[in-house]
């Protein structure tokens, strides 16, 4: 009787946060996990830990020449993947008062332009793959407007879109699209935040959370539900209202630039 293979899963921004504790859960059912971050000694100590399980392809992700690589690298190695979880991104704020493009640039790149290059690489591995699912991980931000969240929701904004009428172009082909919609995290990055983060959850416990319901295969994972149930009302508040609430989280001020 022959043994069914063990799935085969690519995840980026593995080393730290949400995706390494994802990782982890990954791991432990057994399957073989391809990790790509830019800091590749996490990835390393993770297939020390896993034996045989682990794929280290790490790199810039807002390279698409990199990417294309790494797709690659994937390929002559396993031919196939089965789940894709694009979970890498970043997080800058906005000061409108000293507004930068560039920070919209750069988080654009890293959450929106970098996803859209590891999708190019991920559907040829996944149309070689068994019940293929591609995961992407938004969040509860774009659901409401918030203060300093300019180039961070937009970002997530384009990238919910991207999934979303990705899932209808895939529908025919059996590639199943899951958004996953986080609140506030316990992670490095929302570590830097110095604003109240409701109901913020241990990044173990989110982990999983999303690796749980990945089972369902359902559209959106949004958490926690208690976060959700009041955000969703709130984005249905007239603008003047919700500036009052989204006044209640704004970071302090950066200091003023010296001139130049």
């Amino acid at each position: 009787m022959s043994r069914t293979p063990p799935r085969r899963y690519w995840l980026t921004g593995a080393s730290s946060g949400i995706g390494a504790a994802l990782a982890e859960e990954i791991l432990k059912t057994g399957a073989h996990l391809a990790v790509s971050s830019r800091q590749v000694a996490p990835l390393k100590v993770l297939s020390q830990r896993y034996p045989g399980q682990v794929l280290v392809v790490p790199g810039d992700l807002t390279n698409s020449q990199t990417v294309r690589e790494i797709g690659q690298q994937i390929s002559e190695d396993w031919g196939s993947l089965d789940s894709v979880i694009l979970n890498a991104g970043t997080c800058e704020y906005v000061d409108a008062r000293q507004f930068d493009a560039s920070i919209i640039e750069h988080v654009v790149r890293t959450n929106l332009l970098a996803t859209s290059y590891c999708i190019e690489a991920a559907l040829p591995l996944l149309r070689n793959g068994i019940a293929p699912h591609l995961i992407g991980v938004a969040s509860s931000v774009t659901y409401l407007p918030l203060p300093r969240a300019e180039a961070y929701g937009a970002s997530k904004a384009g990238l919910r879109y991207l999934f979303e009428s990705l899932r209808i172009d895939l529908a025919d082909e059996g590639i199943e699209v899951t958004v996953v919609s986080p609140g506030f995290v316990d992670t490095p990055l929302t570590a830097k935040n110095d604003f109240p983060m409701p109901l913020s959850w241990p990044v173990g416990k989110a982990a999983r959370h999303i690796f749980a319901r990945l089972n369902e295969r359902p559209l959106e994972i949004a958490f926690p539900a208690l976060f959700m149930a009041a955000l969703w009302p709130l984005s249905k508040l007239p603008s003047r209202l919700q500036l009052a609430i989204g006044k209640r989280m704004v970071r302090k001020p950066p200091p003023l630039r010296d001139p130049a």
